[in-house]
């Protein structure tokens, strides 16, 4: 079938926002929009202190068969220059190994399509690390030499996480891409014939629900009970989780709230659904991430708007552990979607 792109990266089409710098500008009210919110590290009181890592998230480069229009990471087709080396990899390989951290969570882009996926997954493997692959499924059915790819995800227990906007194809494919949908659909297909998300099967699929406008997720459980139920009587697809997961104002998604007139209504909202019980479970205590060319961030958003931790270690050829674990979190204010409601996690609700 095949993806037909309906957005262009941000930095192809030479928009103002591909600028991490001018993002947070917009984001605290000094171009495009000049509405003043609270600023988040007052909302919190303290800072935001880590814990032990127990998450090595590795953003293996922009690459991507798709553009999305909520993609945080202005990821594309064209992105072909910003992809991880394998030098980079064996870095990242050493520090997980050292530190016995114990969940490799790999994302770009489509990480598949870096040229050193599978070795980077099988050399995890070999260590015992889980591994988490955060697979867009449409991948499996771009092009025939990813065919093997759920064949191969199943033989090393890659955990998958995947996002499927909605169980229908015409909200699916308006976030994502004509034909997206049917992909999709066949790809968990193909995954549910090895394994995944079967009952007593030790492969696990994780399907994320992010809203389609400049509006937050409904309940997480009720989504999960009715996106089972509709796979299942539609088209026969079981999967394990649904994690629900709110936009963050970054990158085209930010572009699609001033675009749309909606920033500062998006904005209130997440401002008034500040919740301080979410602040505990945030991704960005437990978790560092690495970006494609080795510099350490706090999570995968400061990744995308390049607010490395606030310590002299901030590159995996320079790691420390205890340098780390000093910081205080980086905070801005794009947090708020992280802290809104129930919570919004790389795993889905945090309360």
């Amino acid at each position: 079938m095949g993806v037909k792109q309906k957005t262009k990266s941000l930095s192809s089409s030479h928009n103002a926002l591909s600028d991490a710098f001018f993002q947070l500008q917009v984001l605290n009210g000094q171009s495009l929009t000049h509405d003043h919110f609270e600023p988040f590290e007052k909302k919190t009181g303290n800072p935001i202190k880590p814990v032990l890592p127990e998450i090595f998230q590795i953003n293996v480069g922009k690459l991507c068969n798709q553009s999305c229009a909520h993609c945080h990471v202005d990821a594309g087709p064209d992105k072909k220059t910003e992809n991880m080396d394998r030098s980079t990899m064996e870095l990242c390989l050493e520090i997980i190994d050292k530190h016995k951290i114990p969940v490799v969570d790999i994302t770009g882009g489509a990480p598949e399509m870096n040229p050193n996926f599978k070795w980077l997954v099988e050399e995890c493997r070999k260590m015992g690390k889980k591994v988490i692959n955060r697979c867009n499924l449409t991948i499996i059915m771009s092009n025939p030499k990813y065919r093997d790819l759920p064949e191969f995800f199943a033989q090393n227990e890659v955990h998958l996480i995947s996002s499927l906007p909605y169980f229908a194809k015409n909200r699916t494919d308006s976030q994502r891409g004509e034909g997206v949908f049917d992909d999709s659909i066949e790809a968990l297909k193909l995954l549910n014939k090895v394994g995944y998300g079967q009952p007593e099967s030790k492969l696990i699929i994780d399907l994320v629900y992010n809203p389609s406008g400049a509006f937050l997720p409904g309940d997480q459980h009720a989504l999960e009970h009715e996106f089972k139920l509709q796979l299942d009587r539609r088209f026969g697809i079981v999967f394990n989780n649904l994690y629900a997961i709110t936009n963050l104002p970054v990158s085209r998604f930010l572009d699609y709230l001033i675009q749309s007139g909606n920033y500062t209504q998006y904005m209130t909202a997440l401002v008034e659904a500040f919740n301080p019980a979410t602040l505990s479970g945030l991704m960005c205590r437990n978790t560092l991430s690495i970006s494609w060319d080795g510099y350490i961030f706090d999570c995968d958003f400061n990744q995308m708007l390049d607010m490395k931790v606030a310590s002299t270690s901030n590159h995996v050829r320079d790691f420390d552990l205890n340098a780390l674990m000093q910081r205080n979190v980086v905070v801005n204010q794009h947090c708020y979607g992280c802290t809104a409601g129930a919570g919004s996690s790389c795993g889905g609700e945090i309360v």
